[in-house]
């Protein structure tokens, strides 16, 4: 039983991985998109990136997982008003 139990905090161990390194690379995604200037895009991917944080959050067990969920989302902040900057600034001529 216990065995089993180890085996399975393991396998959610991993997946919880994963959903870091997928959280990782939508961070990385929004910081190209605002790069660009795409400012829709960009939203829309933190968007969905806190919707992945807010999973993990929800299922985190461990100190060093919410220290790093709480991390992401000080950086998610940043990155939005970013974003809102985006937003109030012109491309093209005037």
């Amino acid at each position: 039983m216990k065995a089993r139990l180890q085996k399975n905090n393991t396998k959610t161990r991993i997946m919880e991985k994963n959903k870091f390194n997928e959280v990782k690379n939508g961070v990385q995604q929004i910081i190209d998109f605002i790069a660009e200037k795409n400012a829709r895009e960009a939203n829309n991917k933190l968007v969905e990136v806190s919707e992945d944080l807010d999973e993990l959050l929800d299922f985190a067990e461990e100190d060093e997982d919410l220290i790093e969920i709480s991390r992401y989302q000080v950086l998610l902040n940043q990155l939005h008003q970013r974003i809102i900057g985006l937003n109030g600034q012109t491309t093209g001529p005037i």
